[in-house]
């Protein structure tokens, strides 16, 4: 497959704007709840973080240990999960670790009262798409659910954002900005939002070289500057769905000693 792959791929991918909308279809303004687990074992701090989400209208879900919230979050779909580091059974990491191995895409924010670089590249390489620090203040973390929220949103808001979108198709992948969705040789591929989001940006731009530093920047945020592992363990999960032959990667190129690019990189 690898080969019949290599052999097929177009000498540029192509990127395509979004379909134009057929004339008399509307789309309904409604925006669903979003589902929030909270797996947090100080019930003070659980309740707090509860009463705010619930007022901000979502619909919120309490696990007090690691065991409990790692069923629940299998079990059920949550749009975010939020993730003590700390808990009695199995620990957050493992939770996040056990989580993204049994193929689950819902956002993971995690919380934990550790500070160092290590314990945030931690946290972001077993699988977390953000991280906060204890203590912190109620507008930080519901701002950093927003965020999580709307890059997790794969359904279509209305007819504004359904004409901003495109599509990448380069050999055997699709990707569809609008729908947040992958396709590779016609199958779907379920990524999880910072997965997608570290795809686009690159597809978006093909051939362009990124350093790791100007991808944590732009998936991420300037708060995890210096952390470039964090890159090349989402680099790899990704390659690991999206590439016939990951340690032969097609679709997401190395640019040895600078970063990495989608497709043949460009030359002068």
């Amino acid at each position: 497959m690898s080969s019949s792959s290599s052999a097929t791929l177009e000498k540029r991918p192509r990127i395509m704007p979004a379909p134009r909308l057929v004339q008399g279809i509307a789309y309904a303004a409604m925006q669903p709840v979003h589902r929030i687990l909270v797996i947090e074992d100080h019930v003070n701090l659980a309740d707090l973080v509860r009463m705010h989400l619930e007022r901000e209208g979502f619909d919120v879900v309490v696990a007090r240990d690691g065991n409990s919230g790692y069923l629940q979050a299998a079990a059920e779909p949550f749009d975010l999960v939020i993730l003590d580091v700390s808990l009695p059974g199995i620990d957050g990491l493992t939770v996040c670790q056990k989580l993204r191995a049994r193929g689950i895409t819902s956002s993971i924010l995690m919380l934990s009262a550790l500070h160092t670089e290590a314990d945030r590249v931690a946290g972001l390489d077993a699988g977390a798409d953000d991280y906060v620090s204890k203590p912190f203040g109620v507008s930080e973390l519901l701002a950093r659910v927003r965020a999580q929220l709307r890059r997790g949103d794969r359904a279509p808001s209305g007819i504004a954002d359904a004409e901003s979108g495109a599509i990448v198709s380069y050999g055997d992948i699709l990707i569809e900005e609008d729908s947040r969705s992958v396709t590779v040789a016609g199958k779907p591929v379920t990524l999880t939002a910072k997965e997608f989001d570290l795809l686009w940006l690159l597809a978006r731009h093909p051939g362009r070289v990124f350093t790791r530093s100007q991808l944590l920047d732009r998936v991420w945020s300037q708060d995890y500057a210096g952390l470039d592992n964090t890159v090349k363990s989402h680099i790899n999960r990704l390659r690991s769905k999206i590439e016939p032959d990951p340690s032969h990667p097609i679709y997401v190129m190395t640019a040895w000693g600078v970063g990495y690019c989608f497709g043949p990189e460009r030359r002068g």
